[in-house]
């Protein structure tokens, strides 16, 4: 079994630049994954894992038996080398590579003909990026879709806050107007989360195949969503402001869309 131990080694030196800048994880089209739960889900998601680095003090050799895919050869690190890759500050010793997935709009498949979709417009903030995801997840919908992406899916931040839910997610990225395209040939409801000429969000009825639309908690969503919405809804506020985290919004609209399914 192979063994780095300098931190100066040059896989290793590739590997920080991964971790670190956006850039290189696009100009490779692979990406960084720290965790357990993490690589596991990657795994079972369909992602490829070409390279896998372990630290044996914290997670020993044995435990790589049945987690990753015969054909890879792990490779042990030290501490040092581990403590340079590593982003989390608990942590358990394991890291792999992974090739990135094509996120396209043309890429997303539905297992039936009456799909829920979570569309977010140009989320900024890794960790609400991260809770979306994680809320797409617990309530099992059909995809995934960012419109007009601030930062890229595989950045460390999104997929340690997401806990692994970019890997369990169907995910595209697209414009807006790509994605309004993209639902309107698909027949898919647009409910978009916005503040003018809206109707409260218990009103509608989400059984028909249905996206449901959130922005960003500064600016909320562009006009291009109100305008093509099927109808724009709200979510009643009875405190002094009128906003709130888009992750919290987002977890309300698709559960009750949820409920009117019973939860199927």
């Amino acid at each position: 079994m192979k063994e780095i131990t300098s931190a100066q080694n040059s896989l290793i030196r590739q590997l920080v630049q991964l971790k670190d800048k956006s850039r290189e994880r696009k100009k490779t089209g692979t990406f960084l994954i720290e965790g357990i739960r993490e690589v596991t889900l990657a795994i079972k998601g369909g992602y490829e894992v070409e390279t896998v680095l372990f630290y044996p003090d914290l997670f020993p050799a044995e435990s790589l038996d049945g987690l990753i895919p015969e054909t890879v050869n792990p490779i042990a690190v030290s501490k040092d080398v581990y403590e340079k890759l590593a982003y989390r500050s608990t942590t358990e010793g394991l890291l792999a590579v992974a090739k990135a997935k094509e996120n396209k709009l043309s890429n997303l498949r539905f297992k039936n003909d009456n799909p829920l979709i979570l569309v977010a417009e140009a989320p900024e903030k890794p960790g609400n990026i991260g809770a979306i995801l994680r809320t797409a997840d617990a309530a099992h919908v059909d995809a995934v879709i960012i419109a007009n992406p601030k930062t890229d899916l595989y950045n460390p931040n999104i997929i340690r806050s997401s806990v692994g839910c970019v890997f369990t997610n169907q995910i595209a990225t697209g414009t807006t107007t790509e994605i309004i395209t993209f639902l309107k040939t698909n027949k898919i409801n647009i409910y978009s989360a916005i503040l003018q000429e809206s109707v409260a969000y218990h009103t509608q009825d989400y059984t028909k195949p249905t996206a449901i639309v959130v922005g960003t908690e500064a600016t909320g969503l562009s006009d291009e969503w109100r305008n093509h919405a099927t109808k724009n809804i709200i979510i009643p506020m009875q405190g002094e402001i009128d906003s709130m985290n888009v992750s919290v919004a987002a977890g309300i609209l698709i559960f009750e869309a949820k409920r009117q399914r019973k939860f199927s």
